[in-house]
């Protein structure tokens, strides 16, 4: 295997495939780690010198992520640092000036509380802060910084719709000159309070839908109650709004591993739902008991698509996404028609225009394929937007479709496997490339899995709560030399 980055690779079969640096599980300190191919899989090893020895899957098919490789693009560089390197990653973040990429996505988390009390929650949700309005506008504003012109924001929690101001802060993200503005939800207010649907549905966002399954077994498993129907009654409201949604659905085992079929399904024939994103579980915050060496995986995934879905989806049809790690996720779209599924791989050979190991020179016009299937394959990219279905006419514009812009809008529909790493499985090397991150309220921006993984959420938590305690206290004080 070869591949860009710091990962040192050497050795044959059953042999070591990389190493690279990695967290201990307990106590979270960065030690040396190794993924060493096993067979057909590979398999991160590392030890801690206090806690022991731990073992995680990387990957269940070991060719298949070698082949991955070719589709690591070379990072962009954020426009400003808001850190120095001190310590080394992934302990300086902020971005520090060691991180490879730019972010195509920010997240604000701008509450602690939800309305649900999930027993799978990598946030783990619950009593803590919300943010205000100049907090969440100095965090746009070191997005803004920090990208130029930012193309992705995603307002998420604990449960955004919960907090009093989104709606306000959604409209300042657009006046910020935020392209596409995203609302991460379980859906319930959505379902319980039409006026403020309504409201919500003037400002135009793109919903990101907690949707795990349509058995009440799999909502009870990772949500705690039977909501399904409270879910489904969400989306025919956003349907009527005419807003896009992404349906998005945490993948555990043993728990909705069977459903993944036919969420496809469902989701490309309900009228709102532009995409569909699995994640496997993310094992941080909240989570029921697991086997590291036996997490679900992208190609695990994949292949329940390809099986469930009787080749509607194959994994020929799924490409890596270069602007972060190709092995952090994999996406494909596909052109919906009068029922008529085509995946958009069946139309052109995307893998020859992201492949950017060998770096072939491509002749007119296929730059502007290449330009569009890039734009396509990366964070940034937003189901429904008239963006992305320009990108897609762009991309077959050699194929005889006879459709437009304003056409294929509503007919692109895009499945996307999200692989987030916890502290068994995370890699330094892959942190920094990560395209998504948590902005902070103290102007930083946290790579996701490093936010989640080495303890950054926990002191935001901690920190969030001295300030509101130190604000109690000086409004306490200025009551009282009011009164005297």
């Amino acid at each position: 295997m070869t591949e860009t980055g710091s990962h040192q690779r050497s050795g044959t079969a059953d042999s070591v495939a990389y190493e690279t640096r990695s967290l201990c599980p307990v106590c979270k300190k960065v030690i040396d780690a190794r993924v060493d191919r096993e067979g057909d899989r590979l398999v991160m090893h590392k030890r801690c010198p206090e806690h022991g020895s731990f073992a995680a899957l990387v990957s269940p098919d070991a060719d298949g992520y070698e082949r991955s490789l070719r589709n690591n693009k070379p990072g962009v560089r954020p426009a400003y640092f808001a850190t120095d390197v001190h310590e080394g990653c992934p302990n300086d973040c902020g971005l520090c000036p060691d991180h490879q990429q730019h972010t195509c996505l920010a997240l604000i988390e701008v509450n602690t509380g939800c309305n649900l009390a999930c027993p799978t929650c990598f946030a783990n949700a619950g009593a803590g802060y919300n943010l205000t309005l100049d907090e969440v506008s100095l965090m746009l504003d070191a997005f803004v910084r920090a990208e130029g012109e930012p193309e992705v924001v995603q307002f998420s929690g604990g449960e955004p719709t919960i907090h009093p101001q989104l709606l306000e802060m959604i409209q300042m993200a657009k006046d910020k000159g935020v392209q596409h503005v995203m609302v991460n939800t379980n859906g319930l207010r959505i379902a319980r309070d039409p006026v403020w649907a309504r409201q919500l549905g003037e400002l135009r966002p793109i919903i990101y839908l907690q949707f795990d399954g349509l058995e009440d077994a799999t909502s009870i498993a990772l949500r705690g109650e039977p909501l399904v129907q409270e879910k489904l009654q969400a989306l025919d409201r956003l349907a009527e709004m005419d807003l896009d949604c992404v349906l998005v659905a945490a993948v555990e085992r043993g728990v909705n591993e069977h459903e993944v079929g036919a969420l496809v399904r469902f989701g490309i024939e309900h009228p709102a739902v532009r995409a569909i994103n699995f994640q496997p579980v993310m094992h941080t915050g909240r989570h029921g008991s697991f086997d590291p060496l036996d997490r679900v995986t992208i190609p695990e995934v994949i292949g329940h698509i390809e099986r469930q879905t009787e080749g509607m989806f194959v994994a020929s049809d799924f490409v890596p996404v270069p602007c972060c790690h190709p092995s952090c996720q994999s996406v494909t779209y596909a052109h919906i028609e009068d029922g008529q599924v085509t995946p958009l791989p069946r139309l052109i050979d995307v893998d020859d225009y992201l492949d950017f190991i060998t770096n072939r020179t491509w002749p007119e016009p296929s730059h502007v394929v290449k330009h569009a299937l890039e734009a396509m394959w990366s964070s940034s990219a937003v189901p429904g937007s008239l963006a992305l279905a320009q990108q897609f006419c762009d991309a077959t514009c050699n194929i005889d479709l006879a459709i437009s812009a304003s056409d294929v809008a509503k007919q692109v529909f895009s499945v996307s496997i999200k692989d987030f790493m916890d502290a068994y499985t995370f890699d330094v090397s892959k942190v920094a490339k990560c395209c998504v991150g948590v902005l902070t309220p103290d102007g930083k921006m946290i790579p996701f899995c490093a936010y989640n993984s080495v303890g950054y959420r926990e002191d935001v938590r901690e920190a969030m709560k001295l300030k509101r305690a130190g604000e109690r206290l000086a409004r306490r004080s200025a009551a009282g030399h009011a009164g005297v």
